[in-house]
C-alpha cells in the first residue's frame, strides 16, 4: 500500500490537488542547495555521487522540464560558473577545501553560500540532508522573504540527540533551520513520528522518486539457482556503510559471488577494506559504475545487500526493488522490508548468512519477495507518482509567500 501521512492516503488527494494547480505556479523559480550534486548533474562519472545527489539532480531536471526556472548551488569543482545542464543553472559556492581551517566555516563557505543564494534569486530554496547548512539557508530565506523547504535524508536527522552531528555549532544551526522551514518532508512514517516527538515539527511523508523500468520493459527475474547466487553491494566505501561486514560475509559464504560497487573514500579505512575485498576470491571489486550501466548490475543480482548501521531510504533499495531484486539488510527503513516482505533483516554477519540462505534455498520465498519488491516500487516510488507530490508541497509553500513581509524581499 502507498505511504500515508496524517492518518490518510496521499495517493489520490495529492494528485488531484496538483492537477488543480495547473501551470499557474510555474512562473516561480526554485533553487536546490546541493553542494555535492555536480557529479550527479554531470552524469556520475566523476566527483562525489550519492543517493541524495542523484535525487536532487533528478528533481532539478524534472522541475526544469515542467517549465520552472531552476538553479542548483554546488561546490566549485572547476566547472564554469552558471553553466546550464539540462535546463538547470549550476552556480558555484566555493571550493570545498577553500579557506583557512577554523575560519572557512564563515568564509568562504557561509559567505559563498549567501552570494550564490542571492545570485539564484529564487522564490523557493530546497535543501536535503541535516547539517549546519540547513540553518544557514533558513536564516537567509527568512531575512529575504523567500520560502524554504527542508527534506530529511536519514533517521539520525530526526533523532533529537542528533548523533551524527559532532559540534554544537552544527546542532544549533540544524535545529534553527528545521524549526523555521516553511515545509518539512520526511521519507517514512517513522521519520515523521520522530520529528513530531523529538522536535515538535510537523512534516509530510513523501517517498523518494527513483527512475526504473516501466511495466512494458520489465521482465520478472527468475529465482537464483543455489550454484549461481550473485549478491550486489552498492555504496560509498566509508565507515558509515560498514563495508567490512561485506568482506566478512563473503568469507562466510565462499560459494556465493559478491559485487562491491561504489567509489572508495579517502583514508586508511577505505584502503584497508578495498585491499581486503580485492584479496577475497568471491568478491568482484567494480568500483564506480556509470549510471547507465547500473540497471545491468541489478538485473544480474539475486539480492541486494546493505550493511549500514543507519540510513534514510537508500536509493539503492529503490533501484533494486524496481528490478524485482529483494534486499537483505542490517537496517530496515521505516520497517518497510519486514512490513511488506521485501527481503530480510539481520543484525550481524551470521544473521545475514541465515537470511540469504533462507531466501535463495526457497524459490517460492524468493519469488514472493521479488514480486513484493517490484509492486512496492511501482506503487510508491516511480517518478511519475512521486514528483507531483513534491510539486504540491512547493506550490503550497510558495502560496504562503503572500503572507510574508513584502519589505523583507530584497
Amino acid at each position: 500500500m502507498p505511504e500515508t501521512c496524517c492518518g490518510g492516503s496521499v495517493e489520490t488527494a495529492l494528485e488531484q490537488d496538483v492537477a488543480a494547480t495547473g501551470n499557474g505556479q510555474r512562473d516561480h523559480s526554485i533553487c536546490f542547495v546541493a553542494q555535492y550534486a555536480l557529479g550527479a548533474m554531470s552524469g556520475g562519472r566523476a566527483g562525489f555521487v550519492g543517493g541524495i545527489e542523484w535525487q536532487q539532480s533528478l528533481m532539478g531536471r524534472w522541475f526544469a522540464d515542467r517549465g520552472y526556472r531552476v538553479s542548483m548551488l554546488t561546490w566549485d569543482e572547476g566547472q564554469p560558473d552558471g553553466i546550464e545542464i539540462d535546463g538547470v543553472r549550476v552556480l558555484k559556492i566555493c571550493r570545498a577545501d577553500e579557506g583557512i581551517r577554523g575560519v572557512r566555516f564563515l568564509h568562504p563557505r557561509w559567505t559563498g553560500l549567501v552570494r550564490a543564494m542571492k545570485r539564484a534569486d529564487a522564490d523557493l530554496y530546497y535543501q536535503n540532508c541535516g547539517e549546519y547548512v540547513t540553518g544557514q539557508v533558513a536564516a537567509w530565506c527568512r531575512r529575504h522573504g523567500r520560502r524554504f523547504v527542508y527534506s530529511v535524508a536519514s533517521d539520525p536527522d530526526c533523532d533529537p540527540k542528533l548523533p551524527t552531528m559532532k559540534t554544537v555549532r552544527e546542532r544549533v544551526l540544524y535545529r534553527y533551520g528545521l524549526k523555521r522551514a516553511d515545509r518539512v518532508i520526511a521519507q517514512t512514517l517513522r521519520q515523521q513520528h520522530m520529528l513530531r516527538d523529538g522536535f515538535d515539527v510537523d512534516s509530510v511523508v513523501i517517498p523518494m522518486p527513483c527512475p526504473g523500468p516501466v511495466d512494458t520493459d520489465y521482465h520478472a527475474p527468475d529465482p537464483p539457482k543455489p550454484e549461481s547466487v550473485h549478491i550486489v553491494w552498492v555504496g560509498r566505501v566509508a565507515e558509515v556503510k560498514r563495508p567490512e561486514l561485506l568482506v566478512d560475509l563473503a568469507q562466510a559464504m565462499p560459494e556465493v559471488t559478491f559485487d562491491l560497487i561504489g567509489p572508495d573514500s579517502a583514508g586508511d579505512f577505505s584502503r584497508r577494506v578495498m585491499q581486503r575485498a580485492a584479496e577475497q576470491p568471491n568478491i568482484v571489486v567494480r568500483g564506480r559504475v556509470a549510471r547507465e550501466d547500473m540497471p545491468d548490475c541489478y538485473r544480474q543480482a539475486s539480492l541486494l545487500c546493505c550493511t549500514s548501521a543507519y540510513e534514510g531510504l537508500p536509493n539503492t533499495f529503490l533501484e533494486a526493488w524496481s528490478h524485482g531484486v529483494p534486499a537483505v539488510s542490517t537496517f530496515d527503513p521505516g520497517d518497510l522490508i519486514q512490513t511488506h516482505n521485501l527481503g530480510a533483516i539481520a543484525a550481524d554477519v551470521p544473521g545475514l548468512v541465515a537470511s540469504i540462505r533462507s531466501l535463495v534455498d526457497s524459490p517460492d520465498r524468493w519469488r514472493t519477495a521479488s514480486e513484493n519488491a517490484r509492486r512496492y516500487y511501482v506503487q510508491n516510488h516511480t517518478v511519475e507518482s512521486v514528483m507531483p507530490r513534491f510539486e504540491l508541497v512547493f506550490t503550497e509553500a510558495l502560496g504562503s509567500q503572500a503572507t510574508a513581509d513584502p519589505n523583507a524581499r530584497r
